[in-house]
């Protein structure tokens, strides 16, 4: 156990902190090589949804642009510039060539794209004139109607209307602008789906956002926003989210906010997915540090594709909200931050709030880029660029004058899909809630990992106390509250389990194929980690609570690779589940927390020999007691 507690230096608190965005990395380009242990040999899903298909060569992402640039000698491909323009006895058979080239492209961003209407892919203006820009934007409406899509015009350069910003250039004349392109689903499984966490610093309006963002209403400064998000009635008393809370928030094909014609009336979750062709999870989280293990679990079993932190411009960022920050970071989820209150906020105190959040993002531990978003183009250039993870949006609103909300709406409606999931391995989904529905049964919700499943099929769901799996079909699926036949990788949804009892079912669980061979559990596994931050040593015997997606269990450390580690330290650990074991795969993310240590690891090994120490030296005692 750990030594008397002492107060933690600032020199090793940065060292923590430095070593945080260097491991992070490192555990990002682990789980690509995650391991297929258990999984038949497939290709196994990350932490983070990634497909991870294990390769001999190192992958640079930041060079993948140059594929697209055309920089081969012999480039064979007609110029977007001419399928644009032209109107010749070809006029037909181009058109369906720019059909194609925008559903490869839509492809790749799963339903929706972005179009530089008067740019080249390499980047070349396309010199466009008023006229010319004019038949270029009806040859890319006619494309996009055969593909069953419509394009909603988000900025435009030398073009004239309410979508005009300013000129980077003033020499440059061409026409240009940037447009949205999003495709009708013809099924409610094929609607866009993002998942956003939303986390901060208790009384950062969290719940207060979410209520304005989704009901489309302004908060009366005193509550009324937040009201219709909290599930208790603890909750509403206090005002305070104490639980996992989730809410949804729709756009249709032109960018339009889905929303209801009668003020004040909020939509049903089955009216917007039915009426969306992109839907936003929210999962709203506890802000108060008593919940921090709720948060913590509704951070790492959501699998979020982005982190929306709160920070109140009249308090700054406090309290959990670093916690918040640091998890999010230990995660590397890509985060953008909303400063609240601002109508509240004496200038000179939003100042203190504004440096204070900049200092900390550029610190070693984050190596973000503040970018403060203060007008329309702002918002579509940052959404634009924020697949790179570098770059963190600021957005100063407030909940009751309403302003800069439609920059947040504006950006939500762009921002790209962030996250490639494998639809062609075997099927894995982790369970993070269980209900009882009456005359459905018991209902398990949570993430599809990997694969495709479909109603009627036979699984397994499991491991209980004993490590065992229970045979079970599934009667049916619903998304957002929407019946549907088929589910695959990365998306969220509902099981309804046959000849399940709900007391058999935890958070937790994972629900797998049924195969000849059962599933393996372990109850012991090695793991590569970093310390971020603990006040004294870790030695053997060490507890913590542990989580590794939606598990949550508590963890004994029964070896490590040197005498003790302390905050900064990267070693290699061996874990026990000290209730029962789990189904964990290599290349899994931990995290691992007990009051204020925090700890960060990615699974290396499943399962551990006592007669192989991790330390060389209790190794070479071990082999000299033999001799």
């Amino acid at each position: 156990m750990t030594a008397g507690v002492q107060k933690q230096t600032a020199h090793e608190r940065r060292k923590g902190e430095s070593a945080l965005s260097e491991f992070a990395d490192y555990v990002e380009k682990q789980q690509k090589n995650r391991s297929s242990a258990g999984r038949a040999g497939s290709v196994a899903p990350s932490d983070s949804g990634y497909s991870t298909q294990s390769t001999q060569y190192e992958e640079h992402a930041e060079l993948d642009i140059l594929d697209s640039l055309n920089l081969a000698e012999t480039s064979t491909q007609v110029r977007l510039k001419d399928l644009l323009l032209d109107s010749g006895e070809d006029a037909e058979v181009t058109l369906q060539q720019l059909s194609e080239v925008l559903q490869k492209r839509m492809l790749e961003g799963n339903g929706e794209t972005l179009f530089d209407l008067g740019q080249e892919d390499n980047g070349e203006s396309m010199s466009f004139s008023k006229e010319q820009w004019d038949v270029a934007l009806d040859r890319i409406r006619r494309a996009a109607k055969v593909l069953q899509a419509e394009c909603q015009i988000l900025m435009t350069r030398n073009v004239g209307g309410p979508e005009e910003v300013e000129k980077v250039n003033e020499k440059d004349k061409s026409s240009a602008g940037k447009i949205m392109i999003r495709q009708e689903p013809e099924t409610p499984e094929d609607v866009i789906e993002t998942r956003i966490a939303v986390v901060g610093n208790v009384d950062a309006g969290k719940s207060t956002m979410l209520g304005v963002l989704v009901k489309g209403g302004l908060d009366d400064g005193r509550g009324k926003a937040r009201v219709n998000l909290f599930r208790h009635k603890h909750e509403v008393e206090t005002g305070r989210t104490s639980s996992v809370g989730m809410e949804i928030m729709g756009f249709d094909t032109h960018g339009n906010t889905v929303a209801s014609n009668v003020p004040g009336r909020k939509l049903s979750w089955e009216e917007i997915g039915k009426r969306s062709a992109k839907v936003i999870s929210f999962t709203d989280l506890a802000g108060h540090e008593r919940y921090l293990r709720t948060t913590v679990f509704g951070l790492l079993s959501s699998s979020p594709n982005y982190c929306l932190l709160m920070v109140a411009a009249n308090n700054g960022l406090i309290g959990m909200s670093k916690e918040h920050l640091g998890i999010a970071l230990a995660l590397n989820v890509p985060v953008m931050v909303v400063i609240t209150k601002i109508d509240i906020c004496p200038p000179q105190i939003l100042q203190q709030t504004i440096s204070q959040l900049t200092r900390i993002l550029k610190s070693p531990g984050a190596r973000k880029i503040p970018i403060f978003i203060k007008s329309r183009q702002d918002t579509i250039e940052t959404a634009t660029q924020f697949v790179s993870q570098r770059i963190c949006p600021v957005f100063q609103v407030s909940n009751v004058t309403g302003e800069s909300l439609d920059l947040v709406r504006t950006f939500l409606n762009i921002l790209p899909h962030h996250g490639n999931y494998d639809a062609e391995a075997p099927f894995e989904f982790h369970v993070n809630d269980t209900f009882s529905v009456p005359f459905v049964g018991t209902v398990v919700s949570g993430v599809v990992k990997s694969g495709m499943i479909h109603a009627g099929d036979a699984v397994l769901i499991g491991p209980d106390s004993l490590g065992q799996f229970t045979t079970t079909h599934i009667r049916s699926i619903e998304r957002k509250r929407i019946p549907v036949p088929v589910c695959s990788a990365g998306q969220s949804a509902s099981f309804a389990l046959k000849r399940v009892r709900r007391k058999e079912v935890r958070k937790g669980m994972v629900v797998l194929p049924k195969l000849d061979a059962p599933p393996k559990v372990y109850r012991e596994f090695i793991a590569e980690v970093l310390i971020l931050s603990h006040a004294t040593t870790i030695k053997t015997k060490y507890q913590a609570m542990l989580h590794v997606g939606p598990i949550s269990q508590t963890c004994a450390i029964i070896d490590i690779d040197r005498a003790f580690i302390r905050t900064g330290d990267r070693a290699t650990v061996a874990f026990r589940f000290v209730q029962r074991p789990e189904y964990l795969a290599v290349g899994d993310r931990i995290l691992f927390r007990e009051g204020r240590t925090k700890g960060l690891g990615i699974v290396k090994a499943v399962g551990y020999d006592a007669s192989k120490p991790l330390d060389p030296h209790a190794r070479n005692e071990t082999n000299e007691g033999g001799a």
